[in-house]
């Protein structure tokens, strides 16, 4: 399935630089990447908003956003879904942090985030639920790719506790 119109994504790794980007979010506010630099950012690609799977870990996001802001970390998530939708994702299910809408997916694919994947044995283009850490430096500290919706969010922190090199989390 991989053409020249859908080149394979390149799969960003910790230690590169985060591609920056601008989109809108669903409160009517723009986020720009570089504009959050000094805040340690988890920045997560899902497909589809009120979505069993994306409302799972969507709901997990929420409820653990008082331990990721502890660590000083701002959550965005990003998907392909216009705002109004996200609006009402955020209403029905008392999200608390911004959604980012990416319609033409430009931003899902410089994070490698838009490509090929497996789905009950079938291989189609797709967004691939994916999850990013980046430091308040704008440099990418973990880069998960076709992560599980349920318990996302507690191995992300499993995975945070077991960085070696933790003081850039209290910047």
């Amino acid at each position: 399935m991989t053409d020249n119109a859908h080149p394979t994504p390149v799969r960003l790794e910790a230690g590169q630089t985060a591609p920056d980007f601008t989109l809108p979010g669903d409160t009517g506010d723009t986020v720009t990447l570089s504009a959050l630099r000094g805040k340690n950012i988890v920045l997560y690609f899902y497909p589809a908003a009120m979505t069993p799977g994306c409302t799972t870990e969507a709901c997990d996001f929420r409820d653990n956003l008082a331990r990721l802001s502890a660590l000083g970390f701002t959550v965005l998530g990003v998907s392909k879904d216009p705002l109004d939708k996200l609006a009402r994702f955020r209403e029905r299910d008392h999200l608390t942090f911004p959604l980012l809408s990416d319609p033409d997916l430009t931003v899902h694919r410089l994070y490698g985030a838009y490509g090929e994947k497996n789905l009950y044995g079938k291989v189609r283009l797709g967004v691939i639920r994916s999850t990013f850490v980046i430091d308040g430096d704008g440099i990418i500290r973990v880069a998960k790719y076709n992560v599980r919706a349920k318990g996302h969010v507690d191995a992300l922190l499993r995975t945070l506790d077991k960085l070696d090199d933790q003081e850039w989390m209290r910047q």
